[in-house]
This record gives structure tokens, C-alpha cells and sequence, in this order.
């Protein structure tokens, strides 16, 4: 069994992840900033803003794997993107992402099998239309990804799980008719958008030794709409 924290566990995709790794019988810390209702039993929460000053100082010991999953959808023309938007969101989608693994970094350095995967998005590789900022947020991460997987090997592991549209509470505008939400499902080969289970089934396989050979990668979990036509 493996000890992992998961930053943003309390809801989303975050949430699905630290409940199916609770049920396995690992051991599970997850951040919480807002949402303290309907939590997961067995797991260790606790709070952390990742855009304030608060340390993560209730891990000890080894750690085997960081999973980061806070994250926004601003959706804008370019013309109204702004230098404070841009700013905060890379706070949340990178800088967070950053200082949460530069605290625990001595401890995934104890394990002998570490894990880091990130959050990025079909859009931090693909163009699509008012994606300006939230692109620019995702292909930093992907940056990031490639970048920290070579200066960790081989001690620890570094990727990233890049879904498209998925139905969490922080897409709820982009699904909240009928017509909209089929007119999503038919934007992917795989005529459906995707649930918080899809990408907390391919979190669990890179935290898991059954990637024990893959680090550096950015892997598409997106109904197929970032490859296929």
C-alpha cells in the first residue's frame, strides 16, 4: 500500500481520486480550501490554500506520490484577457503546483517508488476558440512536466493527465442543458464527455508501479478528440 496526498481532494476529480485510493487501502492526505462537506471516511484532510502561505507541514516521512488538482476554466476572448486574470490563474494552475512539490519533495525522495502527476488539458496542446488563458496555464504545466521528470530520474516520476471536457461541479455552466450537453458529447469520437472517473482511473495507473517505466508524459484523456478527426 502507498501513501499519497492528493492537493484539491474534496471535490472534482480530486475527490474521486482520494475516494477510489481510500477504498484500495492506501494511506491518503487531501487538501481541502473551501469544501468540508461530504468527505471521504478513512482520509486525512486537511486545509491548505495554495495561492496563501501555508505550509504542508502534516506529512512525515516517505510520501509516494503528490497528485495537484486545483484548477479554473476561463473561458474569454482574447480581448478581454487581462494581465490580474492571467496572473492569478497561473498562480492556481502552476505556481501552486510548484510550491506543493518543492514541500514535500524530501519526502517523495524517501520513497522508493514516487509519483507526481498534474493536471493539465486537451487545450495545453490543442487550439480551440476564448482558450487563450487557460491554454497558456495548461502548457506550462506541460513544461513543467517535462522539465522536473528530468531533473527527478530517476528517483521519482513526473506526468501529467490531460483530460478535455469533463462533468464536475466546475463545468456545470458548459453542461447545464440537454443541448448542451449533447452537443459536447458529439464534439468527441467517443460521443460522450468524460466523468471524474475516467481521470481518476488514469491518475491511480501513474501513481501505481504499473507505470513504473513512463515519467515525462503528458497522456490524453480526452474521448479521443485531441487525435482523432
Amino acid at each position: 500500500m502507498g501513501k499519497f496526498l492528493i492537493i484539491g481532494g474534496s471535490s472534482g476529480i480530486g475527490r474521486k481520486l482520494t475516494s477510489n485510493l481510500a477504498k484500495a487501502g492506501h494511506e491518503v492526505y487531501a487538501t481541502f480550501k473551501t469544501t468540508e462537506s461530504n468527505l471521504v471516511s478513512g482520509v486525512n484532510y486537511h486545509f491548505f490554500d495554495v495561492l496563501g502561505d501555508d505550509s504542508i507541514d502534516f506529512i512525515e516521512g516517505e510520501l509516494d506520490g503528490l497528485v495537484y488538482c486545483p484548477g479554473s476554466i476561463p473561458l474569454k476572448p482574447f480581448r478581454r484577457v487581462d494581465k490580474e486574470g492571467l496572473i492569478k490563474d497561473l498562480d492556481l494552475h502552476v505556481c501552486g503546483a510548484v510550491n506543493s512539490i518543492q514541500q514535500v519533495l524530501s519526502n517523495l525522495k524517501k520513497s522508493s517508488f514516487a509519483s507526481v502527476v498534474l493536471i493539465s488539458s486537451v487545450a495545453g496542446d490543442m487550439g480551440f476558440n476564448y482558450h487563450t488563458q487557460i491554454s497558456i496555464c495548461k502548457g506550462a504545466i506541460n513544461g513543467l512536466v517535462k522539465a522536473l521528470s528530468a531533473e527527478l530520474a530517476p528517483s521519482i516520476r513526473v506526468n501529467a493527465v490531460a483530460p478535455s471536457l469533463t462533468s464536475t461541479s466546475m463545468t456545470e455552466s458548459l453542461l447545464n442543458s440537454e443541448d448542451k450537453r449533447k452537443a459536447n458529447d458529439e464534439r468527441h469520437p467517443l460521443k460522450r464527455v468524460g466523468t471524474p472517473e475516467d481521470i481518476a482511473n488514469a491518475i491511480e495507473m501513474l501513481l501505481s508501479d504499473k507505470s513504473s517505466w513512463i515519467t515525462g508524459q503528458i497522456l490524453n484523456v480526452d474521448g479521443g478528440i485531441g487525435a482523432i478527426k
